[in-house]
């Protein structure tokens, strides 16, 4: 799948079901039929949307890992907890089940934004907080992750 582009503003209803903004639905049109799987974004407080292609490649390097090691339990157990399969339903529609609605404490106003192979779902004034709070570190960051030398083997 190639990256995913932009960032929407949408509105969910008092069902939990999310309307996909058509731009994104349009570059979701390839993967609609395999489904989704939705979970908690591990970093911040909003939901990540994995194409199934895109989890199932997830899965295959946390599969690798040694099983017999407390921490890489611990880290499945917890990377795995309230994951759930999703659809689009026939009129666009993404239903957030209850307990993921509460983890990312979504009111009405939401922020649907690409993450390159993924889409995250945030209430808006949660995202808005985050994207200032990385405003001030966001040179730095950058800096960091991607200022690095071809021969760093980074990427430039």
């Amino acid at each position: 799948m190639n990256s995913l582009i932009g960032t929407y503003e949408c509105k969910a209803d008092a069902k939990g079901r999310l309307m996909l903004p058509a731009a994104l639905k349009k570059q979701l049109t390839p993967v609609l039929q395999n489904g989704f799987v939705l979970k908690r974004a591990v970093f911040q407080p909003c939901l990540e949307l994995y194409p199934m292609a895109e989890w199932e490649l997830l899965m295959q390097k946390i599969n690798k890992l040694n099983r017999f090691k407390k921490k890489n339990n611990d880290f499945i157990r917890r990377f795995t907890a309230g994951v759930k399969m999703v659809e689009v339903d026939v009129n666009g529609r993404l239903l957030i089940p209850k307990d993921l609605f509460v983890f990312a404490d979504i009111s009405k106003n939401v922020v649907v934004s690409s993450a390159v192979n993924i889409v995250e779902i945030w209430d808006k004034e949660k995202y808005e907080q985050a994207i200032d709070d990385a405003t001030v570190d966001f040179a730095d960051l950058a800096e960091d992750v991607m200022g690095q030398d071809e021969s760093d083997d980074g990427i430039s």
